[in-house]
């Protein structure tokens, strides 16, 4: 790096904060260098069920029914299939086809965790942009309801639980969301998240809980800053380099997966292994 002052983000998202905690290097060929990474399968599934679920809570609650819910995945599937990203996984036919069960299958796990019809709808897809201890916070809340206990943050996970060692890491994106609408006078009592067909995770959205969210978050902030001040952001290397897209201009990351393949501690479906072959 030049070590030579790099302008800050104007905002900081959750998953740019995520990145950064991850790697800031691959931050740095994300957000500074502007470079592509590709959506995935699994953040594409995401995506289409999150719009179907916004549209589903935009019905009237005798509507939010599974046939509806099916109708409108119908109708949505064109938007998904018409993306970019999405011609880019060059799905065949049987692929596509499991591609957008895995999708139904998630919108449908609703169901098994709560009735749509009885949720309150305070707002979906909801924009915060607000500055928390100082940072420059941003993001897009799925849905906010009110419950007879107060409002509740909710965000919708279309993959697997996380190990309960790992619950309070993923609990931290939605406690931040309840520190933004904290900020707009609308403090929540509850943040959750449903992982659809599977379980709930929630925790009190106390003061404490809140301020230690925020807490982490000005400590990635403050990282982050040195680290434009000085251009200087240091690979953090481990099993994550095999799926990471720029690990070609990482001699650290590109090394980390040598040793790992010659180990045989990398997954055989990593990408990474294709690229260092």
């Amino acid at each position: 790096m030049s070590e030579m002052p790099v302008s800050l983000p104007k905002r900081l998202s959750p998953s740019a904060a995520s990145t950064f905690d991850q790697c800031p290097r691959r931050w740095r060929f994300r957000y500074i260098e502007n470079r592509p990474e590709p959506s995935g399968e699994a953040a594409l599934v995401g995506s289409f069920v999150h719009r179907v679920l916004e549209l589903l809570l935009a019905e009237e609650p005798e509507g939010r029914t599974i046939d509806r819910a099916k109708q409108l995945a119908r109708d949505t599937w064109p938007e998904t299939a018409a993306r970019d990203d999405f011609s880019e996984l060059e799905l065949d036919p049987q692929a596509e086809r499991a591609f957008r069960w895995k999708g139904w299958s998630a919108i449908e796990g609703l169901w098994t965790l709560e009735d749509p019809a009885a949720i309150q709808v305070h707002s979906t897809e909801q924009r915060v942009e607000v500055q928390l201890d100082g940072v420059p916070f941003v993001g897009i809340i799925d849905r906010v309801e009110q419950d007879t206990d107060g409002l509740v943050v909710t965000d919708y996970k279309s993959g697997r639980p996380p190990r309960p060692r790992f619950r309070a890491d993923k609990l931290h994106q939605v406690l931040l969301y309840a520190a933004a609408l904290r900020e707009m006078d609308r403090t929540p009592t509850r943040a959750r998240l449903l992982y659809l067909g599977s379980s709930v995770i929630e925790t009190p959205a106390t003061n404490d809980a809140v301020d230690e969210a925020v807490g982490q978050l000005r400590g990635t902030w403050d990282h982050l800053v040195d680290s434009c001040e000085h251009d200087t952001f240091t690979p953090q290397t481990g099993p994550l380099c095999g799926w990471c897209p720029h690990l070609l201009d990482c001699p650290e990351g590109r090394t980390e997966v040598e040793q790992r393949i010659a180990a045989g501690r990398i997954r055989e479906d990593a990408p990474a292994v294709a690229l260092v072959a």
